[in-house]
């Protein structure tokens, strides 16, 4: 998810869109409701629907697929409606709680793209509350300030057809420590501090699993977020078999310390490399094997205090830029009494990055799954909109957004912006009415094209390639251990335009398995649905 751990792959127009940021004030209700209009998805699937042809052929292929042996044995939720009527075209089990893995990513997004419109953009400063003198001395603390920018990295913008990175994975961060060297730093009589104290220090949302913390999808969530708080090992065999693999960390550091026990195995073997961290501790264990000619293994590693490896690094970047710095590394959570009241002092910026356009951080989030990414917009919305701090007041902020967009009530129980907590819970008639509401909004247009597309980009690009659902589908996947999901938009071979959701719980299915029932369930969907086009009188 993309990510759920996929994080880790309809032409559908309306004329109504465009970029006008939502507007707030008040309470949350009256600040994010939107205009009244008829929602038939809270009863409708309490309505067998009509019956047609199409509607026939189709639900005998959706039973087909999900009677098969292995989807049998799970619990499959469907919604699909008319995107221009309403109509319900087939609905299974869509008032039905559902684990939603990362399509809870369409909320978050919807959510962020409302309240704090897509031209929003986040600052990330370098700043002091000491004095800089003529020879370059910085009589006191050098403090990097983060605010939410989840793209702390050598992240390409804008986004095109796949994620792509320029330079090193600290280059935003070499960037900031560029301009304090070229702003007369030589020498820091201080420390580097990192502060993150804009959120609750919170590191990981209720109900994430230990086993996601060691992996980018499970990386500790906070204001400062530099190369998606991950690191990368490249673990490559020797040349003969009994060598000791090697290892290389980007970018460098030493913050952690790794132990290496990997040996290289007969070449054909079977590739074993294990990764084992405790929860806490500074201490990689690399064990296994890899065998003679394989192709490095490259491990992207989440860190769990991202504050205190941001300041580790942005230290060494100053150190190799010649900075003599004499304290040492160390980071500001909430609660720093250095933050509250009378012991707060003036700080003077010294060097600022401005992030990319909040429109652009959508197309990632949503073609890429990016847990990290989608937790930060979850909490800057809240926020921003009304002071939240906690993960708590956001959950609630967020669900009162989530009212006000027309949601039945109980339909959403979100624990986290991402999906990947396994308490969440959606129905499918949520997200029908989520996608329905978002389709009239004047930011629309830029939620819909940030949704992967099925065979072309994102996390559906390997997807539903040669089939008629190629371009045709505009969709968020999700995926987490025993869970898929898509749901979005789509067009039909017949021109009928939809909005569909599609959740499967409860199967032990591999994953490329549970995704091809989810595909040939959409694939049915496109070449199925619709009325056949009027045949032309003869004259």
């Amino acid at each position: 998810m993309g990510s759920s751990r996929k994080s880790h792959a309809l032409l559908f127009r309306c004329g109504v869109f465009c970029m006008v940021v939502f507007a707030c004030g008040g309470n949350t209700a009256a600040q994010l409701r939107p205009s009244k209009s008829p929602n038939p998805l809270r009863q409708a699937t309490q309505r067998k629907p009509v019956e047609r042809v199409d509607v026939a052929r189709f639900r005998q292929r959706v039973e087909t697929a999900l009677s098969a042996s292995g989807p049998d044995k799970g619990f499959w939720g469907v919604l699909i409606t008319d995107a221009l009527t309403g109509e319900i075209l087939y609905a299974r089990n869509a008032g039905n709680y559902f684990t939603p893995a990362s399509d809870a990513k369409l909320f978050t997004t919807a959510l962020a793209l409302a309240t704090l419109g897509p031209e929003y953009r986040v600052r990330t400063t370098i700043s002091t509350t000491g004095t800089l003198d003529a020879n370059g001395v910085l009589n006191g603390d050098l403090v990097l300030t983060g605010r939410g920018d989840a793209n702390l990295s050598n992240r390409k913008f804008p986004y095109e057809k796949k994620i792509e990175r320029d330079g090193s994975s600290e280059k935003a961060l070499a960037a900031l420590a560029d301009a304090v060297v070229a702003g007369g730093v030589k020498e820091i009589e201080g420390g580097v501090v990192a502060d993150d104290s804009l959120f609750q220090l919170e590191r990981f949302p209720s109900g994430w699993a230990i086993d996601d913390m060691l992996w980018s999808y499970g990386a500790a969530v906070s204001a400062i977020a530099v190369n998606d708080n991950t690191f990368t090992i490249d673990l490559r065999a020797g040349e003969h078999e009994g060598d000791a693999a090697t290892f290389t960390v980007e970018p460098a550091s030493d913050f952690y310390t790794i132990e290496n026990s990997v040996r290289t195995s007969a070449r054909g073997s079977e590739e074993k490399p294990a990764v084992v961290r405790e929860p806490g501790s500074r201490l990689i264990r690399l064990s296994g094997s890899l065998p003679v000619g394989a192709q490095p293994r490259h491990l992207t590693i989440a860190i769990e205090e991202p504050a205190e490896y941001a300041a580790a690094l942005l230290t060494r970047l100053l150190e190799a830029r010649g900075v003599q710095i004499h304290g040492a590394a160390r980071a500001r959570h909430s609660g720093d009494p250095a933050l509250t009241g009378a012991n707060r002092s003036t700080e003077t910026l010294l060097a600022e990055r401005t992030s990319e356009p909040l429109a652009e951080e959508i197309r990632h989030v949503n073609k890429n799954s990016l847990n990290l990414h989608a937790e930060l917009l979850l909490l800057l919305a809240a926020h921003e909109k009304s002071g939240a701090t906690t993960r708590e007041d956001a959950v609630k902020f967020a669900a009162d957004y989530y009212k006000a967009a027309g949601i039945a009530d109980g339909d959403v129980v979100l624990t986290d912006g991402s999906g990947l907590s396994r308490r969440d819970l959606v129905t499918p008639r949520a997200i029908v009415q989520l996608l329905n509401y978002a389709a009239t909004q004047p930011w629309g247009e830029i939620y819909r094209s940030s949704l992967p597309v099925a065979g072309e980009d994102g996390t559906l690009s390997e997807r539903m390639k040669n089939t008629a659902a190629e371009g045709r589908i505009f969709a968020k996947t999700g995926t987490v251990e025993h869970v898929v999901a898509l749901s979005g938009y789509a067009t039909t071979t017949r021109g009928a335009q939809l909005i569909f959701s599609i959740l499967g719980n409860n199967n032990s299915l591999h994953a490329q398995t549970a995704d091809a029932v989810l595909d040939a369930i959409a694939v049915a969907m496109i070449e199925e649905l619709g009325p056949a086009p009027a045949k032309k009188r003869k004259k």
